[in-house]
């Protein structure tokens, strides 16, 4: 989900202020590189460019130098200034390292520790994370030297990202694609994230409206458009957690990196969340779940030109029975919910808080305009097990998460 403009999602702030070493080797996806390039300068990292002699051949140094507003590098033996020893200057300057696209050429050197060049020669003085997106014709990288560098270098700690299956530059179709430079991105994202402080911890977020079906085509269902639960998993994510997302049906994209496991109905949403239970740390309820539900669906849709009377029946109480299975197997270690309501919002919510053992809900009156479901917007207030109210102004969902997981942190102290 990328955030609107002039705003930024917590997972850019992993990458922003961050100085990146962005290496290019030959090959027809240097061309994606100069995209990657522009998307980390935006996510406001510090961008600097080392290209072999063979990567300029396919794209010159000058896109890149304004991409990423300071000059290429190519040369061996100097810096701007007269400073000496290039390589040493840079690999110390570098908090992250991405090759991309990566070329067999240039992966055989790096597992071999040789350094005959400006990038290879920096990547081995570095300390900083690697990320290797390689990009070739399909043999070469099926050919055992290749997959014996590259298994060489992931035991070093590098991140491998693709390649892909598609179109290659020979014609042929097949695995040797530069990953996306999306995926590069998100990858880098993730290694940023690896000390962030919620490194270590799975989370699990709940979104969206759930649907209770009537027929094979009608179902009972409400407005919400899943945009707060994904906001809250993005957030997650760019704390350094591992998260899960359980969703009905949404209206917003899902980011990348997320491990998500759709579903439909408040019964399969519950039986999702309860056999993941024994790997979760933190619970974060933001799905608008059905209370009730058909208690028959027609196998036939319902024809038209009849009364229609349904029996509903109560959905299970998510919240409810992970607060209770925790009692038993003690986890998770935090469970936070959300209340949307239509009256006495602080004093169902903090109900709702003490009925279902929560750790903290997430209270928002749903019937205040331009804000709650479907809008960009929320206005939420912050309620704690020993009574204390945080209410928060008008924000983007993007922002309410970021605070929902300040509190989260705080709470896990």
């Amino acid at each position: 989900m990328s955030a609107s403009k002039g705003e930024k999602s917590m997972a850019d702030d992993l990458l922003a202020g961050k100085r990146v070493l962005l290496g290019v080797t030959g090959g027809i996806a240097a061309y994606k590189a100069a995209d990657l390039c522009s998307r980390l300068v935006q996510a406001g990292s510090d961008v600097s460019v080392i290209m072999t002699e063979a990567a300029t051949r396919f794209v010159g140094p000058l896109t890149f130098s304004a991409l990423s507003r300071q000059p290429a590098r190519l040369d061996m033996w100097s810096m701007p200034g007269g400073q000496p020893i290039p390589h040493v200057q840079m690999a110390a300057a570098t908090d992250l390292a991405i090759v991309a696209p990566l070329s067999a050429n240039t992966m055989a050197k790096l597992a071999l520790g040789l350094a005959d060049n400006l990038l290879t020669s920096t990547l081995l003085a570095t300390r900083a994370p690697l990320i290797l997106a390689p990009a070739m014709e399909s043999h070469m990288w099926a050919h055992p030297a290749t997959q014996e560098h590259l298994d060489t270098l992931r035991g070093r700690g590098a991140t491998i990202v693709g390649p892909e299956s598609g179109r290659l530059a020979s014609g042929a179709e097949g695995l040797g694609r530069m990953a996306e430079p999306l995926d590069i991105l998100e990858a880098s994202r993730r290694v940023m994230s690896q000390h962030g402080p919620l490194a270590g911890c799975y989370v699990l977020v709940t979104a969206g409206g759930t649907q209770e079906p009537i027929d094979p085509v009608r179902f009972l269902t409400n407005a919400s458009s899943g945009k707060m639960g994904v906001a809250l998993a993005e957030a997650a994510l760019g704390l350094g957690a591992s998260v899960t997302l359980v969703h009905a049906p949404l209206m917003v994209p899902i980011p990348r990196g997320l491990d998500t496991v759709p579903v439909r109905t408040a019964v399969e949403m519950r039986d999702a969340v309860l056999d993941r239970l024994p790997e979760t740390d933190i619970v974060i309820g933001a799905a608008a779940v059905a209370d009730y539900r058909p208690a028959e669906v027609a196998a036939h849709k319902i024809k038209k030109g009849q009364d229609l009377t349904l029996k509903l029946v109560r959905n299970p109480d998510i919240l409810a029975e992970v607060g209770a299975r925790r009692s038993q197997i003690g986890l998770p270690r935090l469970v936070i919910g959300f209340a949307a309501e239509t009256d006495d919002l602080l004093a169902n919510a903090a109900a709702k808080l003490r009925a279902k053992n929560l750790d903290l809900i997430v209270a928002n009156d749903v019937t205040q305009p331009n804000v709650g479901f479907g809008a960009d917007d929320n206005r939420v207030t912050l309620i704690y097990p020993d009574g204390r109210e945080e209410p928060l102004p008008i924000l983007p969902k993007t922002e309410v998460a970021q605070r929902v997981l300040a509190a989260t942190l705080r709470l896990m102290k």
